[in-house]
């Protein structure tokens, strides 16, 4: 059978700075968070490694039929602005398509613009129209979830390990979680995949602040994810991540949320949950004898 060949284009504007487009794009919580195109279908995440030669395995889910998988192996990242990947789609071991996937990212109008070329090879079957609606869907969820997304950095003159053992240990964690002025109250605590810390956070007025969360990921020295929630086993308030990289001896730690609404979004930001965010880096920064 000869391939069969497209290049689609997909472009959409989002109220967000491209560097928080940029971690919406390429951080492997929030695609998590985007990549299903609806409700009826499940992504699964078997392995994600969101670097030059790193690779991305998924699969999709749908009752009642096959599951489709998705291998990305990532060949370009140029922070904030480009990344290159190619994409290949099979099915029972048989596979669908090939494709090469760039994304190019810049200012605009208050926000950024996210423009993504596909160009597609349908090999068992003609794929376009499958991505025409799949890709159109992910970045629509793309645009939204980025508009509710917040991402904090810090760069720590710290090595990645010691910066690394701060945040992911049951003993420390707790002594400089917070903003200034906050402490942690700890009922339930285990640092790892599948494990919760459950606490309540206080305000330096004795408000108390009940939280509880649960960790999807833990991946030694380079990234965790866990979601946020209102209370032992209460509403979701975020899905979040931090990851943690090495610059020149020192850590550039991000840590990102996306809220599970925009009006808690905006909520957030207008109690200054990004200047309290940036007091609990910097908490940890003196923690660890960086500040």
């Amino acid at each position: 059978m000869s391939g069969r060949f497209a290049t689609l284009t997909f472009e959409r504007t989002v109220a967000a700075p491209t560097s928080t487009l940029w971690q919406a794009w390429t951080a492997p919580a929030a695609r998590a968070v985007w990549a299903s195109p609806a409700a009826s279908v499940a992504v699964e995440f078997l392995e994600a490694d969101t670097r030059v030669g790193g690779r991305e395995v998924s699969l999709c889910k749908v009752e009642g039929q096959p599951d489709v998988r998705c291998d990305v192996g990532w060949l370009d990242l140029q922070p904030d602005a480009r990344s290159v990947n190619y994409e290949v789609v099979s099915s029972e071991g048989v596979t669908q398509s090939a494709a090469l996937v760039t994304a190019e990212f810049s200012a605009a109008d208050g926000g950024s613009r996210a423009v993504v070329t596909v160009q597609l090879s349908s090999l068992a079957e003609d794929m376009e129209a499958g991505y025409r609606q799949g890709f159109g869907a992910g970045m629509d969820n793309l645009a939204t979830v980025a508009g509710r997304t917040m991402v904090l950095r810090r760069v720590i003159r710290a090595p990645r390990a010691l910066v690394w053992d701060a945040w992911m240990n049951a003993e420390t964690l707790p002594r400089w979680w917070g903003p200034d002025g906050f402490s942690c109250r700890t009922s339930r605590i285990e640092l790892r995949t599948g494990g919760e810390w459950l606490f309540d956070m206080i305000g330096p007025d004795g408000t108390v602040y009940p939280n509880h969360h649960l960790y999807g990921e833990v991946r030694p020295t380079e990234r965790i994810a866990y979601t946020l929630l209102w209370g032992e086993n209460g509403p979701k308030h975020a899905d979040a991540w931090a990851s943690f990289e090495e610059r020149d001896g020192a850590t550039l730690v991000t840590l990102g949320m996306i809220f599970s609404t925009a009006a808690e979004f905006q909520d957030a930001r207008g109690f200054g949950a990004e200047e309290l965010g940036l007091q609990t880096l910097g908490k940890l920064a003196r923690f660890v004898g960086a500040a």
